[in-house]
């Protein structure tokens, strides 16, 4: 069977599509892996993540009393990374953006509001996107739907890539 072709995304970048690249699959692992280690509440705010897990990010509090609209957080992403492309060589991947939220990874108004605000902060900057929404366990990627899920999420010691309980979603 034939490879799934990349969906386009507005100058963007392409949603993400199986099969990943090991260098963007470790990385979204270690997204997950950070928020799973750093966040203990049953109950904490959405944040939007731009950078890149374990190195430079900048965050963005989601706040309900706070409402916003797509021009202003397009800004906000703009701000974000144009801080971000400001602070990395350029041989390095593009920043990617990555929202931490409470509930399941199923796509809420909240994921696609934020994503459409970084497709065009992206698409203005001509930086291909990488948007995915991660929980405790996993990640998705609310284009393309795309998924990976963890039983038991442990840091990786050098030589033992697939040491985790992976069970992968479509």
């Amino acid at each position: 069977m034939d490879a799934p072709e990349p969906v386009p995304d507005a100058g963007a970048g392409p949603a993400l599509v199986d099969p990943l690249p090991a260098p963007v699959h470790a990385v979204l692992r270690r997204a997950v892996l950070e928020h799973a280690g750093t966040e203990r509440r049953r109950r904490f705010p959405t944040l939007v993540h731009l950078g890149t897990p374990g190195g430079p990010v900048a965050l963005h509090p989601v706040r309900a009393d706070e409402p916003t609209d797509h021009t202003l957080r397009t800004d906000v992403l703009a701000a974000m990374l144009a801080g971000q492309l400001r602070r990395r060589p350029a041989p390095h991947p593009p920043p990617l953006v990555w929202l931490t939220r409470v509930g399941d990874l199923e796509p809420q108004d909240v994921d696609l509001a934020w994503l459409a605000s970084a497709r065009a902060a992206y698409g203005e900057a001509g930086v291909p996107l990488t948007f995915v929404v991660v929980d405790r366990h996993g990640w998705r990627d609310p284009r393309s739907g795309l998924s990976r899920r963890w039983v038991r999420l442990r840091p990786q010691s050098q030589g033992s890539q697939f040491r985790d309980g992976q069970s992968r979603g479509s």
